[in-house]
């Protein structure tokens, strides 16, 4: 990986965590990376897409390496909706150890906590992807409406913008009280029953779409 790659990746990776990806442009990461050529961003990257895809790929190798080990474990026999939210959120709770997962994770949550996705989002299809396996193993434990109403991916948003702020007050010498605490959360989240309300809200706004 060329160096200038590196530093444009170092620039976009710090700008897009202090500011948020939609306020800075190719122009100001060109500077803070010190590049000269003013088409060093296109070249390596394409575009702002381009920049936050290989931030993400960045992290994945390790982000994934640590899910999939703690959903091995739960296949081979710690069942329970804890240890599944512990799956979401110690992989990424870990970056919260240097400084480049910190930014990691504020760029993370900036790209699910939008309308529409940045990225595509067909890795939450791919069985290869540790996400899209914990989705899998999450299902059967949701009732029925929870699942419909997007349970999961709430789980996902609330860990994603709670390590997210934890990371811009960082660092810390101990993240280990948050990180179970978090856990606690998502567990309740993804196990709280469905109230009679919703269910008659969400019935009543399904057969609106009929």
């Amino acid at each position: 990986m060329s160096d200038t790659r590196e530093r444009l990746l170092d620039a976009a990776e710090r700008l897009y965590a202090a500011r948020g990806v939609d306020a800075v442009s190719l122009r100001e990461i060109l500077q803070e990376a010190g590049a000269r050529n003013a088409t060093a961003v296109q070249y390596h990257f394409g575009d702002r897409a381009g920049i936050v895809r290989a931030i993400l790929a960045r992290h994945a190798p390790e982000v994934e390496a640590r899910r999939h080990a703690l959903l091995d474990a739960y296949e081979d026999g710690e069942q329970g909706v804890r240890p599944l939210a512990g799956a979401l959120v110690r992989p990424l709770a870990a970056r919260l150890a240097d400084e480049s997962g910190r930014a990691y994770l504020q760029v993370w949550a900036d790209v699910v906590n939008r309308p529409a996705p940045l990225v595509p989002v067909a890795v939450l299809d791919d069985p290869e992807d540790s996400l899209c396996r914990w989705r899998t193993l999450v299902e059967p434990l949701l009732e029925e409406d929870a699942a419909r109403l997007h349970r999961r991916f709430t789980a996902i948003l609330y860990a994603s913008i709670e390590l997210a702020r934890r990371a811009r007050s960082g660092p810390r010498t101990d993240d280990r009280l948050f990180t179970s605490y978090l856990i606690d959360v998502v567990t309740a989240i993804l196990g709280a029953p469905v109230s009679p309300e919703t269910r008659r809200l969400a019935a009543e706004r399904d057969a609106a779409r009929r």
